[in-house]
């Protein structure tokens, strides 16, 4: 079987706290606020695969407030979405996103993020594709006051005949 997901996450700017995205922290004077460390693109990639598995969100896994998820690395989090992944018996194919941003740019940490994503999803970095844009000026985000990303996934249960035509 294969299954399509999709995740979205925003969090605000806050000055003196680490910019985390992808699971790389990216030199800027602000970062993202959270009860995590804020990773809004490893956030949407554990809520596209979530709701491929069609196991809910990231927040009623990993519900704010619970002291077990206070500053926890979202590389952390996404660790525990690809377990229930394992037990479900689904692997992933591909994760597409895209981050909302008009600053830190994004495209010179994209190559790092890959790796890092990959790397826990058990994936090759061939099989992430992440991008960056802005948002023209528009809105908070383009005032600078926040972050967002969006993700899409496609998994199928582990035992199926890979379709990426490779």
């Amino acid at each position: 079987m294969i299954r399509v997901g999709i995740g979205y996450d925003v969090h605000p700017l806050e000055t003196g706290r680490p910019c985390i995205i992808g699971g790389v922290e990216i030199p800027f004077e602000k970062g993202l606020m959270g009860y995590s460390d804020g990773d809004v693109l490893l956030h949407a990639i554990a809520d596209a695969l979530l709701g491929a598995m069609g196991l809910g969100d990231i927040g009623r896994h990993f519900k704010p407030g619970d002291a077990r998820w206070k500053g926890i690395s979202s590389i952390k989090l996404l660790e525990r979405v690809v377990d229930m992944m394992a037990l479900q018996g689904y692997q992933v194919i591909n994760c597409d996103s895209v981050v909302m941003a008009e600053a830190p740019k994004i495209l010179p940490h994209v190559d790092k993020m890959k790796e890092k994503i990959a790397q826990v999803l058990s994936i090759t970095p061939a099989q992430i594709n992440i991008k960056g844009t802005t948002l023209e000026k528009l809105g908070f985000i383009g005032r600078g006051e926040g972050i967002a990303a969006q993700a899409v996934s496609l998994i199928q249960k582990s035992s199926e005949t890979d379709v990426s035509g490779d």
